[in-house]
């Protein structure tokens, strides 16, 4: 498709009736299968070749939480990303708030998405998009299979004919013009009670064009959208397992670091950074479940810049090729082998530092530690290995 295309993810909203009790956040921004459902919505759009420009309207109150959001997002995020804009009280409000900011830059066309829709494939955006060559207004719709009843006080006053009778979705794809001329007018006339953008379009003119929708792109609306939708997701998520091994030697020192924490010691770990056999053993997990070698090809012992690095630059690497892939980290666990130093004082510490560094709850992160009775090298004392395994989902 000639010309540029934005994307307009509308994250304003307070979801009231999509509440849990367990957490009190806008719907937008509570975890969904890890990531903040807005997180989620976001993704197809940076993932999309045919994506220039990606805006997002937020609540004045939620500022922190949207800058998490991104930070969730890692290397995924790029420069197409615009600064957030305010949205206004009502939806209508909050897409000609960000429609008006992308009109500075005139793009082509627009997509405008619910930032409350986490689910929308690869697939759907790009059927929108290719109508967009040929109509001025794309519509994703879904047809209704249900009967329907028109009912009052749960009474049944009728059976409603359901040919010709559609759900609509988003991704919306307009001419930008088009849609920005529809918003300015209902603003102008003070008209606020349409419940989508399609519908301006249907008020002003032209006609919309209907692309098929998904009936896995719902919109969460309920707390029970929550495990509906994570239903959904589990089924189209990819899982990979990686498994991690290393090994250090001592030399003269007065203290070994071990998964990010110092532990005292009449020796330390010889190696070119330095020597953290934990955290090298996770990072090469990490690797392995997204078959992309090993801390030796991404970091090379024979590079001087990497001496005496800390560990926790090779690990955020890992982690963050985990989030540009398009995955999540699921889970860690880490075993270090040695006779000594003790390492169970020290666990919970590293347990806080692996999660830190990679961005996972605690309850994510498994560190403990065993010996060889008193076989081989580590038995032996002249050093300590590491094993690691990591899942990862949806790369």
């Amino acid at each position: 498709m000639a010309g540029e295309i934005a994307a307009l993810i509308v994250a304003a909203g307070r979801g009231a009736r999509a509440r849990r009790e367990d957490n009190s956040a806008p719907k937008q921004y509570v975890p969904l299968l890890g990531l903040p459902v807005l997180a989620h919505s976001l993704r197809p759009f940076f993932a999309s070749k045919s994506i220039d420009r990606i805006l997002v309207v937020i609540h004045e109150d939620d500022q922190a939480a949207y800058n998490e959001v991104v930070e969730a997002l890692g290397t995924i995020v790029d420069e197409r990303l615009l600064p957030f804009v305010i949205g206004g009280a009502t939806r209508q409000e909050s897409v000609f708030a960000g429609l008006s900011v992308l009109n500075e830059r005139q793009p082509d066309h627009v997509l405008i998405h619910d930032g409350a829709r986490p689910l929308l494939d690869a697939a759907l955006l790009d059927r929108v998009v290719d109508a967009l060559d040929e109509h001025e207004a794309v519509l994703p719709c879904v047809a209704v299979a249900d009967t329907l009843k028109r009912a009052e006080q749960k009474r049944v006053l009728e059976t409603v004919d359901r040919a010709g009778l559609w759900r609509a979705q988003t991704p919306q794809g307009f001419r930008f013009s088009t849609i920005f001329a529809a918003h300015s007018v209902a603003a102008q006339e003070n008209k606020t009670d349409f419940t989508d953008d399609a519908s301006l379009v249907e008020w002003r003119g032209p006609d919309v064009h209907i692309v098929d929708g998904s009936e896995d792109n719902i919109k969460i609306t309920t707390a029970a959208d929550f495990d509906r939708g994570a239903r959904i997701l589990e089924k189209t998520l990819n899982i990979r397992v990686g498994n991690g091994f290393d090994v250090h030697a001592f030399e003269p020192g007065d203290g070994v670091i071990l998964c990010g924490v110092t532990v005292p010691f009449d020796r330390k770990l010889k190696g070119h950074s330095d020597a953290d056999v934990g955290l090298h053993a996770l990072t090469d997990a990490l690797y392995g479940a997204l078959g992309v070698g090993d801390i030796g090809q991404h970091f090379p012992p024979t590079d001087p810049q990497w001496k005496g690095t800390a560990s926790d630059v090779f690990l955020k690497h890992a982690a963050d090729m985990v989030t540009s892939s398009g995955g999540r980290i699921s889970n860690v666990d880490v075993t270090l082998i040695c006779e000594a130093p003790k390492i169970g004082p020290h666990v919970q510490k590293m347990r806080e530092a692996i999660a830190k560094i990679i961005g996972l709850d605690v309850g994510q992160v498994g560190v403990k530690a065993t010996t060889t009775e008193k076989l081989g090298f580590t038995g032996r004392g002249e050093g300590i290995a590491a094993m690691a395994s990591a899942l990862i989902v949806g790369a």
